[in-house]
């Protein structure tokens, strides 16, 4: 009997260990450091005059935004227009021949198409037929446009500069159309890139050989 008694207060006793043991074995492993907010913010300065900044939906798009990092850090739209910009919809940009039909070297990507919708400001990624064919072109939202939800991509949204992105000269492709002079993700720090008066494109440092240089009739 006291055999038993002494059994079952062991068990009593050990049993909250057992189960603290069990509980530490279950908890999930530390999750991972977070990424710094700088690392998914998208920086576009454009020709129209200042800097457009795009907070971007790493949760919700990350193959998109991978991309759009990876070819904004090889300097892939620098420099590139605006090809195809509707009044009350959107503006294009993101094709290197500047015709709407270019990309770049990578892969097509495949179709994140989530519940954000595509709101003013939103940036989403172009895509020709296939639902599986985005690749380095996106657009810019100018008003709501709720039918392109469940269908295009969107993978980010502007939070400033979004006066900018009005100025986009129209057109299919516009007659003077408007560039990104420089995109840049906040994390590298890139100065912003301000265009020359009367340029659209920025404005080059005049130096000592520019100013002995003979002038020409």
């Amino acid at each position: 009997m006291l055999r038993k008694f002494f059994l079952t207060f062991s068990a009593l006793f050990l049993l909250p260990f057992a189960a603290h043991a069990q509980e530490a074995a279950e908890q999930p492993a530390p999750a991972p450091a977070s990424v710094p907010a700088e690392e998914n913010i998208l920086y576009l300065d454009l020709s129209t005059g200042g800097r457009v900044a795009i907070q971007l939906f790493a949760n919700l798009a990350p193959a998109h935004v991978e991309r759009i990092k990876t070819l904004t850090r090889q300097g892939f739209y620098d420099g590139q227009i605006f090809h195809r910009v509707i009044d009350g919809f959107m503006a294009q940009t993101g094709d290197p021949t500047g015709t709407g039909t270019g990309g770049s070297d990578l892969p097509d990507l495949k179709a994140e198409f989530g519940k954000f919708p595509h709101v003013r400001g939103v940036v989403s990624m172009a895509r020709a037929a296939s639902e599986d064919s985005a690749n380095s072109q996106f657009f810019i939202v100018f008003y709501p446009r709720f039918s392109l939800d469940g269908k295009y991509s969107a993978f980010g949204r502007v939070t400033s500069g979004m006066e900018y992105v009005d100025k986009i000269a129209r057109g299919e492709p516009p007659l003077n159309p408007s560039r990104i002079l420089q995109a840049s993700i906040a994390a590298d720090n890139k100065p912003p890139v301000l265009p020359g008066p009367g340029t659209g494109l920025s404005e080059k440092p005049i130096t000592v050989d520019d100013l002995n240089a003979p002038i020409n009739p």
